[in-house]
């Protein structure tokens, strides 16, 4: 469907990048692209073209605080991800809904009916 929201998931681990991929078409949204570290995130949060992302706290043991602020300053809504209580969320970032591992697909279709729609 062309009028499908795109999503762009920021994920380092493959099997759960493939996961996600398969949720989003599922619920029927498209998979802008998948980006598995800080720097590949960030350029893409600075081109935009997405609807909305998934971002994941941790990517290959960097976290990824600098991509939420390019995704806030630009009006983007976003997702956290996040494996365990060691992602402490900055202040400036605590009011982002978070979604934990292991992803449901009810908890992702929740999330992001829930960031698209604010």
């Amino acid at each position: 469907m062309s009028d499908s929201k795109a999503i762009l998931v920021v994920e380092d681990e493959a099997m759960i990048g493939m996961m996600l991929e398969d949720y989003l078409d599922t619920l029927g949204y498209r998979l802008h692209a998948i980006a598995v570290s800080v720097e590949e995130a960030c350029d893409q949060a600075r081109k935009g073209g997405f609807d909305a992302a998934l971002v994941d706290c941790n990517l290959q043991g960097e976290k990824s605080w600098p991509v939420a602020d390019i995704l806030a300053d630009s009006g983007i809504p976003f997702v956290f991800a996040t494996g365990g209580m060691a992602d402490d969320v900055p202040a400036s970032h605590s009011s982002r809904p978070t979604l934990a591992k292991p992803y449901t697909i009810g908890a992702v279709e929740r999330a992001l009916t829930k960031v698209l729609s604010s």
